[in-house]
């Protein structure tokens, strides 16, 4: 068995929790939030540490190795990965923030998100089919019937039955109006649904005796897609549903990615016809801030690797004894900048998973209604950030461990193949870009708005981050007033990655001013200034190629006369 991370620590992450923007509210605003107090917090990410450390550990290990396979038409999934799902729901995991009336604990989405950055450092293939039963579980509850809602809600929230999210088509990924799948109404009131979805994580598996997959399809009477909840059996009953075939990925082994055939499958109408994509966009928001937190968890476990190793490895010096690579410069500067990272993606999960709850709750209409606009702003940032993060740190982590990184004998070439993947689905990072730029900058920008505002109350004039924010002010206003779509496009990641840039420097600015003496507020503190160091240089080339980026797509058309 390959070497593991060291277990997380719940301190740094809780103080993570106490020192972000919303906290202090919602325990205001709610009694199951104040629940989560300190000593709560820290107690439940104690407990998600022993299961990782008793379950998840050791089925990262196998699942990397073993992935899953397709036995006489269904999914077997990797030795163990049963037993570890029976135990994540006999603990009630899957029940930490969804409502009280529906069977879940009602805490804070930040809580739950720390949680699944535990879970998933130490395998983050499992972490593929508790979010989208969690997202499932929010859609059926804000939109189904109270018939569908009494079967489906109970026995989501306790993990007895599971859910898939079925969208994606072959031409028709992120081009969700081009899909085919079509449904045609039955005469008792449930639905027909013939089609094709591909890209289905956990589509099929023999984890839960039954999956709801909430699918995507056209109707005749609409022109728009409509959500229904289609199980795989009925009565006990296998529909017809069939995988054809499982995808051999990079990473996330352990997580069966499926490609399903729906032939004439009874499924119920969720919400209004036609107005499916519009009701997704609540999963879709927990589906982004679970890819940023999926890619802390990779992330922050391959920099503790990283720092581990470098504390016990012997190598160079002056002396007639070698010493320990973290003594050199370099190996200092590589595993500062990874802390810096880690800290400040951390932060930015837990801001913005405290902006749902804010959202929901919060008293005050202009307030409610700003935290809804700086949630909106932050989701591409998070979720693009996830996959940035997770990749870099793991590639980092391969450069300090040297030949040994690149070996199956250590985690790190593992946390690189799995992390690979997050700034891909999900929406890429081009279609997060586009997102950002059209509807939060050129249609609606009252969530830049309530970012600067937020942000700007934690800088000075004159630092690294008050340079920042008028750099990404200065490139929205030249987006805005751009008139060739084209430059606007081309430009569009280089803005995404400004944005990125103001929002880790915003939640470094507020890790460098901690009080407090602990080695969690020291580690805060000095990721804070680390990242903040190199923060106005990097906006700046992101400030140009924003501004600018989009021109040198004139020079495209030369590769195609190859």
């Amino acid at each position: 068995m390959r070497a593991a991370p060291p277990p997380a620590d719940p301190a740094l992450i809780a103080a993570q929790y106490e020192a972000a923007l919303g906290t202090a509210r919602l325990r205001e605003l709610k009694e199951s939030f104040a629940a989560a107090s300190p000593e709560t917090v820290v107690a439940i990410l104690d407990e998600a540490v022993k299961l990782a450390s008793d379950h998840l550990v050791a089925l990262n290990d196998v699942g990397d190795a073993q992935g899953c396979k397709l036995v006489d038409g269904r999914v077997k999934t990797a030795s163990g990965h049963r037993e570890a799902w029976e135990a994540f729901a006999a603990g009630g995991w899957p029940t930490l923030d969804l409502p009280e009336e529906e069977g879940g604990q009602g805490l804070p989405a930040a809580l739950a998100f720390s949680v699944q950055e535990v879970l998933d450092r130490a395998c983050p293939a499992f972490g593929m089919i508790p979010v989208p039963t969690r997202s499932a579980a929010r859609l059926i509850h804000a939109f189904a019937n109270e018939e569908i809602r009494a079967e489906w809600m109970p026995r989501l929230a306790s993990g007895e039955w599971v859910a898939s999210i079925c969208i994606s088509e072959v031409e028709a990924g992120s081009d969700v109006m081009r899909m085919r799948t079509r449904a045609v109404p039955n005469e008792d009131g449930s639905w027909s649904i013939s089609g094709e979805k591909q890209w289905i994580s956990f589509g099929d598996h023999d984890l839960a005796p039954r999956i709801g997959h909430c699918i995507l399809a056209k109707t005749a009477t609409s022109d728009g897609l409509s959500l229904f909840l289609l199980p795989d059996t009925i009565d006990g009953i296998r529909q017809p549903i069939f995988v054809r075939r499982l995808e051999e990925k990079m990473g996330l082994h352990a997580s069966p990615t499926c490609a399903l055939g729906f032939e004439g499958a009874r499924a119920w109408l969720i919400g209004q016809e036609g107005r499916g994509l519009q009701q997704m966009f609540v999963m879709i928001t927990n589906m982004r801030l679970a890819t940023g937190a999926q890619g802390l968890g990779i992330a922050s476990g391959a920099a503790d690797v990283a720092l581990q190793y470098a504390s016990e490895r012997k190598q160079g010096g002056r002396g007639p004894v070698p010493v320990t690579i973290d003594t050199h410069a370099d190996v200092q500067r590589m595993l500062l900048d990874m802390a810096a990272r880690v800290e400040t993606l951390r932060g930015l999960v837990i801001t913005a998973a405290n902006q749902v709850d804010l959202a929901n709750h919060e008293t005050d209409p202009e307030t409610k209604a700003d935290a809804a606009a700086l949630l909106q702003w932050l989701l591409p940032i998070v979720k693009t950030s996830g996959g940035d993060v997770a990749f870099e740190v793991a590639s980092s982590a391969i450069q300090v461990l040297g030949g040994a990184g690149y070996t199956r004998e250590w985690p790190v070439e593992q946390n690189l193949r799995d992390a690979r993947v997050l700034t891909i689905f999900e929406g890429t990072t081009g279609i997060q870009a586009l997102d950002i730029v059209h509807r939060r900058v050129r249609r609606d920008g009252r969530g830049l708005a309530c970012f600067l505002k937020a942000a700007r109350a934690d800088c000075t004039p004159g630092d690294a981050l008050s340079q920042t924010l008028d750099l990404l002010e200065h490139a929205a206003a030249t987006l805005i007033a751009q008139t060739d779509l084209a430059v606007v496009d081309g430009g569009a990641t280089a803005f995404l990655r400004l944005a990125q840039l103001a929002a880790s420097g915003w939640i470094a600015a507020r890790l460098a001013v901690l009080a407090g003496d602990d080695p969690a507020s020291r580690r805060l503190v000095v990721a804070g200034r680390n990242w903040l160091a190199g923060l106005a240089a990097r906006a700046t080339l992101a400030h140009a190629e924003a501004r600018d980026g989009g021109s040198f797509t004139k020079d495209f058309a030369a590769l195609r006369q190859i």
